[in-house]
C-alpha cells in the first residue's frame, strides 16, 4: 500500500491536470463526435495514460503502450489504413515487449520505479537513421501493394514511428521527439478519414492530447536525465537503500 501512495505522490500538480485534462478531452470528443465504440474510447485512455507514465519513466507504461498498440492496429484496419495497422501490431508491439524488458534491466539507482535515461552516440544514431531508412522504403512498396489510403502520409508515420520505438528501446529522451512528429502526421491521416466519417474527429482530438503529452515527455526525459547524470551514485544507493 505504501509503494502505491508513493507512486502517485511523485506525481507534480502539472502532472495530474495534463492527465485530468487529456482523460477529460478525449472523453468529450467521444460523446461529441456521437462515437458508440466504447472500445475506442478505452483504448484512447489507456493511451493517454501510458503517455504520462512513460513521461516519468514508468515501466508501468509501457505495459499500457502495448495494449494501446493492439486497439490502435484495430482502428487503422477498420479504414483500411494497413500502414498503420502493420506497423503498430507487427512492429510497435513486439518492439514494446523488447523495451519493457530492456527497461526492466536498467533502472535508475535509488528510484527502482524509474528507468535509468541512456546517452546515445553518433554510432547509434547512424545505425538507428539507416534502419529506419530501409523499414520505410521497404513499408512504401508493400503498403501501395496493399492499396493503403493516403500513401504518402502512412509512409511517413512508418518513418517517423519506427524512429520512435527505436529511440524508446535505446532509453533516449529523443523518443518524444519523434513521437511528437508521429502525432502531427496521424493528425493529418485522420483528419483526412473524418472527411469521411466524423466519428474520426475523435482521433484527431485523441492525438492532439498525444501530441501535448509527448512534448512534455521531451521535456520531463531531458530534465530527467540532467538529474541523473549529476547525482552520484553513491548518494543514490544510499536513498534506495533507505526507501
Amino acid at each position: 500500500m505504501n509503494k502505491v501512495i508513493r507512486f502517485f505522490r511523485s506525481f507534480t500538480p502539472f502532472e495530474y491536470l495534463l492527465w485530468g485534462c487529456s482523460v477529460l478531452a478525449i472523453i468529450l470528443s467521444f460523446f461529441l463526435c456521437g462515437n458508440t465504440d466504447y472500445l475506442n474510447l478505452a483504448g484512447s485512455l489507456v493511451g493517454a495514460t501510458s503517455l504520462i507514465l512513460i513521461a516519468r519513466g514508468r515501466i508501468s507504461g509501457q505495459i499500457l503502450g502495448i495494449f494501446f498498440a493492439a486497439f490502435y492496429g484495430y482502428v487503422s484496419f477498420t479504414f483500411h489504413y494497413y500502414g498503420e495497422m502493420i506497423t503498430y501490431l507487427g512492429m510497435t508491439a513486439p518492439m514494446g515487449f523488447a523495451t519493457l524488458v530492456n527497461w526492466i534491466k536498467n533502472p535508475y539507482h535509488g528510484e527502482v520505479r524509474e528507468v535509468k535515461v541512456n546517452t546515445l552516440k553518433w554510432r547509434d544514431y547512424l545505425l538507428i537513421s539507416l534502419a529506419t531508412a530501409v523499414v520505410t522504403v521497404v513499408f512504401y512498396f508493400i503498403l501501395d501493394a496493399l492499396g493503403t489510403n493516403n500513401l504518402i502520409m502512412s509512409t511517413v508515420s512508418v518513418l517517423t514511428s519506427f524512429a520512435a520505438v527505436s529511440l524508446t528501446l535505446r532509453r533516449s529522451p529523443y523518443y518524444a521527439l519523434c513521437y511528437a512528429l508521429n502525432d502531427i502526421v496521424l493528425i493529418v491521416l485522420w483528419s483526412l478519414a473524418a472527411m469521411e466519417n466524423s466519428e474520426y474527429i475523435a482521433l484527431i482530438v485523441c492525438f492532439s492530447v498525444f501530441l501535448v503529452n509527448d512534448i512534455y515527455g521531451l521535456y520531463s526525459w531531458s530534465k530527467m536525465h540532467k538529474r541523473q547524470t549529476n547525482t552520484p551514485r553513491s548518494d543514490c544507493e544510499t536513498s534506495e537503500n533507505h526507501s
